[in-house]
């Protein structure tokens, strides 16, 4: 089991637009917006993949410094608390241990969203039948 890491950032109006968000979607493919359903990153070409973990704490570094580098700018408040975010980081690492995917979405200021995601791969407990988008485990 590893995890392949994906984020985006773009217009928060884009993800109202959910047909470029589903598989059977002819823009699907080559939509760099993020998924209706997150286990579907997998079935997006390799190049979209922005890291790929084995250790789970190597996994978690990477999804705690995409996150930190952006919190500066959540639209809101809860979100920006410091502690709050330092808390939900230190789990990472136990998550993608599990097994889980980690998916993290924030509402930015300027009307963007971000989102930062670490998909189980190899397979994916909900969804088994996609293979690895790398061809092979990490």
């Amino acid at each position: 089991m590893h995890h392949h890491g994906y984020t985006w950032l773009g217009s928060a109006h884009a993800l109202l637009k959910d047909g470029p968000r589903r598989p059977v979607h002819p823009e699907f493919r080559s939509s760099k917006v993020v998924p209706l359903e997150c286990a579907h990153w997998l079935l997006k070409p390799s190049a979209f993949i922005q890291g790929t973990w084995g250790d789970a704490e190597q996994a978690a570094t990477w999804f705690g410094r995409h996150v930190r580098a952006h919190s500066a700018a959540f639209a809101s408040e809860r979100d920006r608390d410091t502690t709050r975010l330092a808390d939900a980081i230190r789990r990472v690492p136990e998550r993608v241990a599990r097994g889980e995917d980690v998916i993290g979405g924030w509402y930015l200021t300027g009307q963007r969203f971000l989102s930062v995601c670490l998909i189980a791969c190899d397979p994916h407990r909900l969804r088994p039948e996609i293979p690895c988008p790398a061809g092979a485990p990490a």
